[in-house]
Parts: C-alpha cells; sequence; structure tokens
C-alpha cells in the first residue's frame, strides 16, 4: 500500500490517508440524499427514481475517487456537483415544459447532455486543452483560488449547509437568520419552534470547531473527524435531553437493501436521444457548452485551491498530475451519466481530508469505497448532524484564508482580481463564474493599461468567452 501510493515519499501514514479520507467522507455526504433530492425535483419523478439517482450517485461518485486514486494519486473526492444537479432539475422542468414529455421521460433526454459534456471532457484531457486552460489562469489569480474557496467554505458553513425549518417558514441559517437578527426575542420569534434547534446547531457547531482548533493545535491526528464525531454526540444528546427528539429513530424504519433495480429500469444507460433532439439542435448544443464551461472551471478550481492548500504546487503554480486528475473528473461525469446523475466533479470538501493530513490517492480511495458502502448503509449517513459538519467546513475555511500571504497586495492585476473572486464565490455558489470575473478583471487590467502579452493570448479568450456566457447567452 505504501509503495503504491507512494505514502511516505509523500510524507503521510496510511492511518493518516484512511481518516482523511473519513474526513471528507463525512462532510460530503450530505450530497448521497440531497442530490436525488435536487435532481427528482423533491420526488416529482417518483420514489423509483429518487432510489436510482441514489444508487447513480454513490456508484458514479465511488468509481470517479477509485479513478483518482489510481490515476492521479490525488486525495481529491468527486461526486455529483452542487450547482450543476440544480441547474440540470431545471433543465428537466423546462424539457417536460417544452415537450410534454414525463419526468422521468425528460430526465433520461437530460442524461445525454451529461454524457456529451463527459466525452468532450475525455476528448479535450486526451488532447491537452484542459490543461492548457489550466495554465492560462495567471499566477496572482491561481494564488488567490484557495482563499477564495476558504471563503466559500465559512459560507456554505455558516450558511446553506445547516438550514433550519418551522411552522413559521425556513431554511433559517446560523449567519444570516440567528447572528442577523436584532434580538434574541426577534430571532425566536422569525423562527417560532425552529428555535431551540438553532440554538443546539450553533452551540454544536462552534463546539466542534474550538474543539477542532485546539485538538490541531496540540498536534492531534485526526483532529477534523474526531472534533466532528464529538459534535455528533453532543447534538444527539442535546436533541433527546432538551427536544425530546429520538435522533436514531429512523434508523429503525429504513431499507438497507439497495434498490439495484429501480437504477436498471430507469436511469441505467437509459439515454432519451430522441428527447434530447426535440429540444432543438442550437439549444442541445448551448445546453451542452454550458455544462462544459461551468465544469471545467469549477473542478479547475478546485483542485488548484485543494493543492495550494496542501503544498502541491511547484514554484510555478502549477500541479503534478493534473492531467490524470482531470481525466479522473471526465471518467466520472460519463459514468454518472451511464448510471442516472448529473456531471460529478472534484467537491470543494476535499480540502477537509487535506488538511487533516491526506496527501495521496489513499484519501481518495478511501472516501470513494465509503461511497459504495452506502448503497448500503446510507441510513447511517444521514444521521450525521450538519452543524458537525458545518464544523469541519468552517475550520477548513479558516485555515485556507492563510493563502492571501501569497498575492502580491502591491501589484494591481493581482489584487483586483483576486478581491473580485473572493467576495463573487460565495455570492454566486460558483467557483467557475468566480474565476471567470477575475480573468475578465485580469485581462482589462492588463490591456488598457498597455500591458498586454501574448503570453497571457489564452486568458484574453477564455475572458472573452466568459462575457459571451454573461451578458450574451440566452
Amino acid at each position: 500500500m505504501d509503495k503504491l501510493f507512494k505514502i511516505s515519499e509523500n510524507g503521510s501514514s496510511i492511518r493518516t490517508e484512511i481518516v482523511a479520507g473519513l474526513t471528507t467522507f463525512m462532510t460530503m455526504a450530505y450530497i448521497i440524499a440531497l442530490n436525488p433530492n435536487l435532481l427528482t425535483n423533491w420526488r416529482e419523478g417518483g420514489d423509483d427514481l429518487w432510489n436510482a439517482v441514489f444508487m447513480a450517485t454513490c456508484l458514479a461518485s465511488g468509481i470517479a475517487m477509485i479513478c483518482m486514486a489510481f490515476l492521479a494519486n490525488k486525495p481529491f473526492c468527486l461526486a455529483p456537483g452542487m450547482g450543476l444537479n440544480s441547474f440540470l432539475a431545471l433543465v428537466v422542468t423546462q424539457i417536460v415544459t417544452l415537450t410534454g414529455m414525463s419526468y422521468i421521460a425528460s430526465y433520461q433526454a437530460a442524461l445525454v447532455i451529461v454524457l456529451f459534456e463527459g466525452i468532450v471532457f475525455v476528448i479535450l484531457t486526451l488532447l491537452n486543452v484542459r490543461e492548457a486552460i489550466v495554465d492560462a489562469i495567471p499566477y496572482g489569480v491561481r494564488m488567490g483560488i484557495a482563499p477564495a474557496i476558504g471563503i466559500m467554505l465559512l459560507n456554505i458553513g455558516l450558511g446553506s449547509n445547516a438550514g433550519i425549518y418551522s411552522e413559521t417558514g425556513g431554511p433559517f441559517y446560523v449567519m444570516r437568520d440567528f447572528f442577523g437578527s436584532l434580538t434574541a426575542t426577534s430571532a425566536m420569534t422569525t423562527m417560532g419552534s425552529g428555535y431551540p434547534s438553532m440554538v443546539l446547531t450553533v452551540a454544536t457547531m462552534f463546539l466542534g470547531v474550538f474543539l477542532i482548533f485546539l485538538m490541531a493545535r496540540r498536534g492531534v491526528k485526526g483532529a477534523v473527524i474526531i472534533g466532528m464525531l464529538i459534535a455528533s454526540v453532543v447534538y444527539w444528546a442535546g436533541e433527546f435531553i432538551f427536544m425530546g427528539v429520538n435522533p436514531f429513530e429512523s434508523l429503525s424504519t429504513a431499507s438497507w437493501v439497495p434498490p439495484l433495480g429501480d437504477m436498471v429500469n430507469l436511469t441505467f444507460f437509459k439515454f432519451n436521444f430522441e428527447g434530447f433532439f426535440q429540444m432543438g439542435l442550437f439549444t442541445a448544443v448551448l445546453l451542452v457548452a454550458t455544462f462544459c464551461m461551468i465544469d471545467m472551471f469549477d473542478t479547475i478550481g478546485t483542485l488548484v485551491g485543494t493543492a495550494s492548500r496542501a503544498g502541491m504546487l511547484d514554484e510555478n503554480g502549477k500541479m503534478p498530475q493534473m492531467k490524470q486528475a482531470l481525466m479522473s473528473d471526465s471518467i466520472g461525469t460519463v459514468v454518472g451519466a451511464c448510471t442516472g446523475t448529473s456531471t460529478v466533479t472534484t467537491f470543494v470538501e476535499s480540502a477537509s481530508g487535506v488538511d487533516a493530513g491526506g496527501r495521496t490517492g489513499l484519501t481518495a480511495l478511501t472516501c470513494g469505497i465509503v461511497f459504495l458502502l452506502c448503497m448500503f448503509i446510507a441510513p447511517i449517513a444521514a444521521i450525521i448532524p450538519s452543524a458537525a459538519t458545518s464544523a469541519a467546513l468552517i475550520y477548513v475555511g479558516l485555515i485556507m484564508m492563510e493563502g492571501l500571504k501569497n498575492i502580491d497586495f502591491g501589484q494591481i492585476d493581482q489584487v483586483i482580481p483576486t478581491g473580485l473572486m473572493l467576495i463573487a464565490m460565495p455570492i454566486s455558489g460558483s467557483i467557475g463564474h468566480a474565476i471567470g470575473l477575475a480573468l475578465i478583471a485580469f485581462s482589462f487590467i492588463n490591456i488598457f493599461s498597455g500591458n498586454a502579452s501574448k503570453r497571457y493570448t489564452l486568458t484574453y479568450v477564455l475572458s472573452v468567452l466568459f462575457m459571451i456566457k454573461f451578458f450574451v447567452v440566452a
């Protein structure tokens, strides 16, 4: 194992790599249930389709991570990407309206988009086009990606990852609705019966963050996963003692048998090419191109940002084995389309495993195996409280801010693009779009200040493509 993944050579150990893989899994396990919820429009497509997408999520994620482990030997973990799955769900709904087909038939037509996207990525990766695009990102922008992802993780941890619902509505979020309230009384009135859950979430979340920082400072191996486990236990105890809720009640009625039949019947190689072309050739091509552009820069941003945090970039800000990592992502997307889920991409939560010490493919392999096991043990993954995973995301987000020291704030063509990216990434929720804004800013500054260089020709081309996407494409 040590020789296979070059663990000692990368300054790690088998135990550290396994702990790192489990840490990443716990921070991204939410996707196992959330992905089928989003893609089936919260079961509009029926329970059978939900089961099919659930199986596809586990399979495609697991296979993609195994590819990452053995092709690239990197600790990056993959799954159907957030944002792209919501976009695909919207496309499915539009296909239903446009063609009059059922939700399931429309979903099978939308899978063709994902298939073509994956095939395009495989070809571009083999031709080294995606590597050339990575190299086209200026050094200053590249160094700002990790801190921007850190702020995005903070936004997720304090926001969307831990939403509370009640009879008064929701979701209510920690930063916006708890700390953003004028008084505790106004927060209580706004959240109604959800207020006690919010208080427990906030207390558990910050207890987890404090414990992780304390253990990390003392050099405790596996500080992140230990902190998450302690936070989970505290949250479960709080639910039982203060709210009279049995946190394990769902396990008694949970199904432990993988719904393989539903996937085979509804999504496994069930491409509706006829329905896909009913949208019109121009619309079909435009959708494939849009998915390609968003996913390409989301993946590149995550890989570069996380690799920067792990110290995997060379003196020019480039990551060795980038082509193999991008190929793993491409294969994952093709597998996802064939099994029945949206675009598979590298997850920003991989940063939690990197911070836990993961440096090799064994981290990705561990996480991938657990994802495959989730076909049998999904109910266990579902009871991990969001407060515990938020604690890990907040900790990792704060740590990744350290990368700001690599930015030369005396250079306007570094500070303005990076500043825009720092703001745009958490607000837009898209790594790719934030990088696009940074590239546009960099290009404008260099061109109109008379510093345009042939070295950045591809950067300027990418900036034009992003401007077309933002302002022209309907």
